[in-house]
C-alpha cells in the first residue's frame, strides 16, 4: 500500500488542523493505519492509530481529547483531526500502514508503509 500525507502548515496556539492520509488501496480490516510525529531531534513517536479488525482508535496520552483519528472507506483516507494545538505538537507527521499486531500499535517498528511527512508548526 502507498500513503499520500497532507493538511500540515502553520497555525497559532489553540488552533485547528486536520490531516489526510491517502491509501492507495482500501485499507479497513486489512491494515492498521496510524499517524506518528517527530520532532527536532527527537525520535519518533506514536500519535494515533486505527486498529486492523475492527478500526478502534486508540491515542497517545499527550493526545487524547485533543486529537480524533477517522476513516473515510469511499475516499481511502485516514484523517487526523487535531483541535486545541500546542507549540508541542509541532513536529512533521507521517501516517504508516501495516497488518501491525495489537502490541506493536504504538511503535513505529509495527508498521511496514509510510508517507512522506507532512510538517506542522504550531506558534505561541
Amino acid at each position: 500500500v502507498q500513503l499520500q500525507a497532507s493538511g500540515g502548515g502553520l497555525v497559532q496556539a489553540g488552533g485547528s488542523l486536520r490531516l489526510s492520509c491517502a491509501t492507495s488501496e482500501a485499507t479497513a480490516n486489512v491494515y492498521a493505519v496510524g499517524w506518528f510525529r517527530q520532532g527536532s531531534e527527537k525520535e519518533r513517536e506514536f500519535v494515533a492509530t486505527l486498529s486492523r479488525s475492527g478500526g478502534r482508535p486508540y491515542y497517545s496520552d499527550s493526545v487524547k481529547g485533543r486529537f480524533t483519528i477517522s476513516r473515510d472507506n469511499a475516499k481511502n483516507t485516514v484523517y487526523l483531526q487535531m483541535n486545541s494545538l500546542k507549540p508541542e505538537d509541532t513536529a512533521v507527521y507521517y501516517c504508516a500502514a501495516g497488518r501491525t499486531i495489537m502490541s506493536a500499535l504504538s511503535t513505529p517498528r509495527g508498521y511496514n508503509y509510510w508517507g512522506q511527512g507532512t510538517q506542522v508548526t504550531v506558534s505561541s
